[in-house]
């Protein structure tokens, strides 16, 4: 056996967006994968366990990025994928015209591949972002990653330090 035959090649196996946890242990406003889609925990219910059975948890939740409901059940001692959900704090540079916003990171850095939020469920935190940045305050902009996906969720006003 020479040396080359324990060359592996590192890859992303597709998985790193999601890990596993018992669907016993899942609470409401945690998150959850319900039918391939990243999902706010709104309602959880266990059922107990039949006469041929395990127990069931039935899972309703909300797509973080649509705001569509879905549902799901699973036995409780199965695991099911939960995503990794984080939220992240950036300033507000600019808002083009196409409604693309400019963010600036912590460290300088911008952030131009983002988008005013375009659903009916968000009209009003759009319109707040726009017209408190039209009245010329330094605004934080919230934004939700998760699955490789964005979406602004909110804002406030910068605190002078």
């Amino acid at each position: 056996m020479s040396d080359d035959e324990n060359q592996f090649e590192q890859g992303n196996a597709g998985s790193s967006h999601t890990y596993t946890e018992s669907a016993g242990s899942l609470k409401k406003g945690g998150y959850v994968m319900l039918k391939g889609h990243p999902c706010k925990i709104t309602d959880v219910s266990t059922s107990k366990a039949g006469k041929h059975g395990h127990a069931k948890a039935s899972i309703v939740g909300k797509d973080i990025f649509t705001n569509k409901t879905y549902e799901d059940s699973a036995p409780t001692s199965h695991n099911i994928d939960v995503p990794f959900v984080t939220k992240k704090e950036y300033t507000l540079m600019d808002i083009q015209g196409d409604g693309f916003v400019i963010l600036m990171n912590e460290d300088g850095s911008t952030k131009e591949d983002l988008k005013l939020p375009e659903t009916e469920d968000d009209f009003n935190l759009v319109k707040e972002i726009r017209d408190m940045f039209d009245a010329g305050k330094d605004l934080l902009i919230s934004v939700l990653s998760a699955m490789g996906e964005e979406k602004i969720v909110g804002s406030r006003e910068a605190q002078d330090k």
